[in-house]
């Protein structure tokens, strides 16, 4: 029997050949794990394969932009920041002090469109996957007779973004054998590069 599996509904692709509004979650793996997305109320839901039970997604504010989210094979790439701003100085200082360690944590981005009542039209849908660096504070100037404000941010980065292990820049036996010693995995890459056709085993 032939099935097929859409990664993202049909109701939502339908929704997204015409003008929509996008629904931008944010997940970090902390603990307990912070849930948020960039909105004004607070939304039941889940991402789609990861918390499938549900949970309930704070309302985080305006978001300042989307950053563009890159994945990278064999290379490296940058962080990028995802902020969020208009918040009072003293709930932003206690919102720095409250949250968890989040260095390290896996940090999950997915989206949705909402409905003409601001509602999710599915689970979460993943899109990105990063690991969180650390928060960032910024307070922008303010004019006489405006309120002080604070953007508060959390830099995260995807694929080999550190120096404390050697960058998997090529797929070469050298380079696989230095991280994995008794790994053989990429030991024919450098016959294969040069066009060599592989002899494949015959399964009788």
């Amino acid at each position: 029997m032939a099935y097929s599996v859409q990664y993202v509904p049909a109701n939502v692709v339908d929704e997204m050949r015409g003008s929509h509004q996008l629904g931008v979650f944010l997940r970090i793996d902390t603990d307990p794990a912070l849930h948020m997305w960039f909105g004004v109320n607070d939304v039941p839901i889940g991402f789609d394969g990861i918390d499938p039970d549900g949970t309930v997604y704070l309302g985080g504010g305006r978001l300042i932009g989307v950053p563009s989210l890159e994945v990278l094979v064999n290379g490296t790439s940058d962080a990028v920041d995802f902020s969020v701003s208009g918040i009072d100085p003293a709930t932003g200082a206690a919102m720095l002090d409250s949250i968890p360690a989040v260095r390290g944590k896996l940090v999950q981005v997915g989206l949705t469109t909402l409905d003409q009542y601001y509602q999710p039209m599915s689970k979460i849908i993943p899109i990105w996957t990063g690991v969180a660096s650390h928060p960032k504070e910024s307070r922008p100037p303010i004019r006489e007779g405006e309120t002080a404000t604070l953007s508060l941010s959390l830099a995260v980065v995807a694929g080999e973004n550190t120096r404390s292990r050697p960058s998997k820049a090529l797929w070469s036996d050298a380079m696989q054998r230095s991280l994995y010693p008794t790994d053989a995995f990429c030991n024919g890459t450098g016959r294969l590069a040069r066009g060599i056709q592989p002899k494949w085993p015959v399964f009788s």
